[in-house]
């Protein structure tokens, strides 16, 4: 084999995997690795109505001191949402001008959320704060994810909706 044939092998080996990855990004495709969800292949998919109750959707997170100190602790990826975050996939559990209240649990209007125990300390035994409590603002939205220790608005309370990039479809998934 010459020379030229094993920098062209070579040079071919390294671009595919960028070129496989800005493929994939490009037709909506993220991978999940975190725990809050299903691991694997995920599409996000266009909106074309307004968000409900129940939608399972993909977030930007604001650029708030909450979230960068969340990214400090590692409940959050690096990505390609403002400040090199990741999106969070979560599920939309109030709306705006919704009534939450933060005990041991989540009550949504007097309603208790299932799964949604609030835990005094992260994976790591670090101390962690719950939201207060409150309405739900106008543009905001209460998310949840069943898993025990999902990093959600049990913790960080509303976030913006205009961070919402679509619906969270699952493609290829699997539950350790």
């Amino acid at each position: 084999m010459t020379r030229r044939r094993r920098i062209a092998i070579v040079t071919a080996l390294l671009f595919l995997p960028v070129t496989l990855f800005v493929a994939t990004y490009g037709m909506g495709l993220r991978i999940n690795l975190t725990p809050s969800y299903p691991l694997g292949i995920w599409r996000i998919e266009m909106l074309s109505r307004a968000i409900s109750i129940g939608d399972r959707i993909f977030i930007c997170p604001p650029l708030t001191e909450e979230f960068r100190r969340a990214r400090e602790r590692g409940y959050l990826r690096r990505g390609f949402c403002p400040d090199w975050l990741s999106p969070l996939i979560k599920t939309v559990v109030a709306l705006p001008g919704q009534s939450i209240e933060i005990g041991a649990s989540v009550v949504i209007d007097g309603v208790n959320l299932q799964r949604s125990a609030v835990q005094p300390n992260d994976g790591s035994g670090r101390p962690i704060t719950p939201y207060a409590g409150g309405v739900v603002p106008p543009g905001f939205l209460f998310l949840h994810s069943p898993f025990k220790g999902s990093y959600d608005s049990r913790y960080f309370g509303p976030i913006p909706a205009d961070g919402v990039l679509g619906l969270a479809t699952p493609i290829l998934t699997f539950v350790p």
